[in-house]
């Protein structure tokens, strides 16, 4: 796709107005940030969405045979699930949550609620504690056990969902035979990753057979933050850890890429940012400083800004300016409607986030759905 740097709006919207008109607005929240990670929220009113499928393209999903490998074997790595009337509980040693809605796991319920909302497509991913947790073997079978899960989902409504495959990354040659075994299979449009795996970051020299097998295969890479993050107990109050060590975490992944050759070694690889990119729109123009005057930082071939058309980017900013900023940076055609499913740090109302953004209605459309359609092959 064509890179896009300073695009400004059809209807006008200059870079120039964004950063004069909105900065003040964009750095406040469109809601109010709740205490829980995940919290009942009104239903709101299907939006109306002529001529557009709409897409979805961060909306988790654990389907009930991945906790039953808790139950059967992650007790001797300490791992936990459970259930109560406030919902479900789980923990590894590397994450733990709970109470989480039965909406994560019932699709009945998803369904019920993407109608309501107006989204036609969930992109089904693994959020956390993902699968790196448990040694090589488990790993796997962790793997294979929600990749077919979801499977079953896409198989059940193939008009609903679409799935990002999660693979044992920390095991090259599992990630291998799990990647070739998937992808084979009906409803797989892409790959789910963390923006670390157990603390090596994504230019880990361990990852780069398994990215080039992705780049062959032609399936997006789709990111999400996951613990261990950064800033440790100074982000546990408040929420901090979600809050702000997500994005960042989002941002020091795509550091990695830039920075560490990742997206030079593979020009056809497609990488798809959570929360709107993270803070690296943001900080474009530091990176770009630090790389023409720190020779250490210099290991790209080109300066960080020209890698922004590179990567993909969801809507959730929760303020319309910022969003509006995030477009007028990396361009209209390299975002994508994402809600965070079913978080209440994320957005439940994905399309009227989208409806609120001022575009011609055919740049709408591309974020609604269209751009989607196309990364995804729907």
């Amino acid at each position: 796709m064509k890179k896009s740097i300073g695009r400004s709006f059809h209807d006008g919207l200059s870079r120039r107005e964004v950063l004069l008109g909105g900065l003040a607005a964009a750095v406040a929240p469109r809601a109010t940030a709740r205490d829980a990670l995940t919290a009942e929220v009104d239903v709101p009113t299907a939006p109306k969405t002529i001529g557009v499928r709409t897409i979805d393209i961060h909306a988790h999903y654990y389907p009930q045979a991945y906790f039953d490998l808790f139950v059967s074997e992650g007790q001797r790595f300490d791992a936990e699930f459970r259930t109560s009337e406030q919902g479900f509980f789980f923990k590894t040693r590397a994450e733990s949550d709970g109470p989480l809605p039965t909406k994560f796991i019932d699709l009945k319920e998803r369904l019920a609620d993407m109608d309501a909302r107006g989204v036609a497509v969930h992109a089904l991913s693994l959020t956390d504690p993902m699968v790196y947790w448990a040694d090589g073997e488990l790993s796997q079978k962790l793997a294979v056990a929600w990749n077919d899960g979801a499977i079953v989902a896409h198989r059940a409504h193939p008009d609903r969902f679409v799935v990002l495959a999660t693979l044992p990354m920390l095991d090259p040659d599992r990630a291998m035979d799990e990647l070739n075994r998937v992808s084979k299979l009906p409803g797989v449009r892409g790959v789910y990753m963390g923006t670390n795996i157990d603390n090596r970051d994504l230019d880990d020299p361990l990852f780069q057979p398994i990215f080039a097998r992705i780049e062959v295969l032609g399936l997006p890479i789709f990111l999400h933050p996951l613990a261990p993050i950064v800033g440790g107990n100074r982000l546990q109050p408040f929420f901090l850890n979600r809050l702000v060590a997500y994005p960042i975490d989002t941002t020091i992944a795509a550091c990695h890429l830039i920075f560490g050759g990742v997206m030079d070694r593979h020009p056809n690889l497609l990488f798809v940012l959570p929360h709107a990119g993270g803070v690296l729109p943001n900080l474009i123009g530091r990176l770009d400083h630090g790389w023409n005057a720190i020779p250490a930082a210099k290991h790209s071939a080109q300066v960080p800004s020209a890698y922004l058309h590179r990567f993909m980017y969801d809507t959730i900013a929760h303020s319309t300016p910022m969003m509006e900023f995030i477009i007028s940076q990396v361009g209209v055609e390299r975002v994508m409607m994402g809600s965070d499913y079913c978080f209440a740090v994320g957005d439940d109302r994905p399309v009227e986030v989208v409806e609120q953004l001022r575009l011609s209605p055919e740049q709408r459309k591309m974020i609604l759905g269209g751009t989607a359609a196309k990364i995804l092959k729907i």
